[in-house]
């Protein structure tokens, strides 16, 4: 029930005065009045139209698709061929003009297993996956030199490997061995190399569990690997001494590849303020990926096969569904999207919602943190706060907790911020470990990820929560119902148009890798 807020003597409408003091209306106007607002028809609820169901079938066929397709739905393969034909024929059934956007980038993978290894003055052999990791784009070779630290700090971030001069007197044909932070892992592999560096070694920095999951954004000619803290830093004293000799030995392969977005416009609705909602649709190549992201696919096209029930009064502002390819590849889809947008264009667009991951078996109801109140991840523009706001609003209405999740540009969001656009979104957890009082608010296991299957084999139909997923589903359908009508209170209800005036951003993830 609405409050009423008292304060200076304004002349209000009949309505809302107490009823004492609103004069009796004669009986057959009483009568008419009672017969209009039983003959006005309820406006349309977009979150009770588009049921957990409507989300299941399309999670079904993404599972299928996959079953029969190699296991996978990964940009570049059939699997994810299949899943755009799918989204599209559902979205001409329901009414709609698919458009599939084509683009190319550069696919990376690794062919086998890399190699750390001590050889001097002791030998140890590091694993794969617990102790380091593969940058994404790395070089091929197999690498045993003696190791050199770059400027590496005693404690805190420092700027390892970040400047020229951190090289100065380099031996050429050396490991460097650099610590993450300050710039991108791109810029310290690239000065390593200009160096005369065989392979580079880039340990995570203060405060950072477990290795570097990194991209060096395209692909460089020497290896290049990101072990954890502790490995670095022992890795690291002993470097200082002189006699320290690693093997480094990766196998990798590049390869151009063409991919596809999928995007469709609703009919009605102002051209020049869309409201962009878009999630993608591609899995990594080890599973079908229905968690990551299908349920946010899922729930988008279940969403986009409904919305038209709105009627051209719901939709007074376009709204575009976007189906993102290659985002696996590090957010290439979203990326190709804006880059290619006119100016005009691109200022059409009043905001991105991002949806990722919205059924995590042990997950959270994750909200993008849009006015930086936790003081983590970007500044996002304008506006993004305010997105924040009407999700969180919703779910307290609901009596069902939310959390705070960072703006760290891990998904297809990332872009769009980059461009100046408000963005909003959710996201249920995926490789983090939940906390003590995550699970007394939400159930679950404390100290367990967010996503067991999280980029495995197992991202299956079970590894879904579905009554996590049903509520997830409905508060972003109700939050694009809303900015359907007007998106005041993000953008002011019309078009953007001082885009410089928006803090530049420096995404710290593309897709689910890091690049500094």
């Amino acid at each position: 029930m609405r409050k009423l807020l008292t304060g200076a003597a304004v002349a209000l409408p009949a309505a809302f005065l107490p009823a004492a003091l609103v004069p009796a209306a004669p009986p057959e106007v009483r009568v008419a009045a009672h017969r209009d607002l039983a003959a006005a028809p309820a406006r349309p609820d977009l979150a009770g139209l588009v049921t957990v169901k409507d989300v299941q079938e399309h999670l079904r066929a993404f599972q299928e698709i996959a079953d029969y397709n190699g296991g996978n739905r990964a940009a570049g393969t059939s699997g994810y061929d299949v899943s755009v034909r799918y989204v599209a024929g559902r979205l001409r059934k329901a009414g709609l003009t698919p458009k599939i956007q084509k683009f190319g980038y550069l696919s990376w993978r690794e062919k086998s297993d890399a190699v750390l290894a001590r050889t001097e003055p002791s030998k140890a052999s590091y694993k794969q996956g617990d102790d380091f990791l593969t940058l994404e784009y790395s070089g091929s070779g197999d690498v045993t030199a003696r190791v050199v630290a770059v400027d590496v700090p005693v404690k805190g971030e420092g700027t390892s490997g970040c400047e020229k001069d951190d090289f100065k007197g380099f031996k050429k044909g050396s490991v460097a061995l650099v610590q993450r932070g300050s710039c991108t892992f791109a810029v310290k592999a690239a000065k390593a190399r200009a160096a005369g560096a065989a392979a580079v070694v880039i340990f995570n920095r203060p405060g950072e569990k477990g290795p570097v999951r990194g991209t060096l954004n395209k692909p460089s000619k020497v290896p290049v690997v990101g072990p954890s803290r502790e490995v670095g830093v022992a890795l690291a004293k002993a470097a200082k001494k002189g006699d320290l000799t690693l093997r480094v030995r990766t196998d990798a392969v590049t390869k151009k590849r063409t991919t596809s977005n999928v995007i469709a416009d609703t009919e009605h609705g102002r051209g020049d303020n869309v409201v962009l909602v878009g999630a993608h649709l591609d899995s990594v190549r080890k599973g079908a990926g229905i968690n990551d992201n299908g349920t946010g696919a899922a729930a988008l096209l279940a969403m986009a096969t409904k919305i038209k029930e709105l009627g051209r009064d719901g939709l007074r502002n376009r709204v575009r569904f976007a189906w993102w390819g290659a985002e696996e590849e590090g957010l290439r889809g979203s990326e190709h999207y804006v880059r290619s947008l006119s100016a005009s264009r691109r200022e059409s667009i009043a905001l991105a919602l991002n949806v990722d991951m919205l059924g995590s078996v042990n997950g959270t109801r994750g909200v993008y943190d849009g006015d930086r109140s936790t003081r983590a991840g970007t500044r996002a523009p304008a506006g993004s706060g305010a997105i924040e706001k009407m999700f969180r609003d919703y779910f307290k209405g609901r009596h069902l907790p939310t959390t705070e999740h960072v703006f760290n540009g891990r998904s297809d969001y990332g872009p769009f911020i980059a461009a100046g656009i408000p963005a909003g979104g959710m996201a249920t957890g995926a490789d983090g470990v939940k906390t003590a009082a995550e699970a007394k608010a939400y159930g679950g296991k404390a100290g367990k990820p967010y996503d067991p299957c999280y980029h495995e084999k197992c991202d299956r139909l079970k590894n879904v929560n579905l009554k996590l997923l049903d509520t997830t589903a409905d508060g972003l359908a109700h939050v694009v119902q809303h900015l359907a009508r007007t998106t005041v209170a993000v953008n002011g209800g019309a078009r953007l148009s001082v885009v410089e005036t928006v803090p530049v951003y420096t995404p710290v993830w593309r897709g689910s890798h890091q690049v500094r």
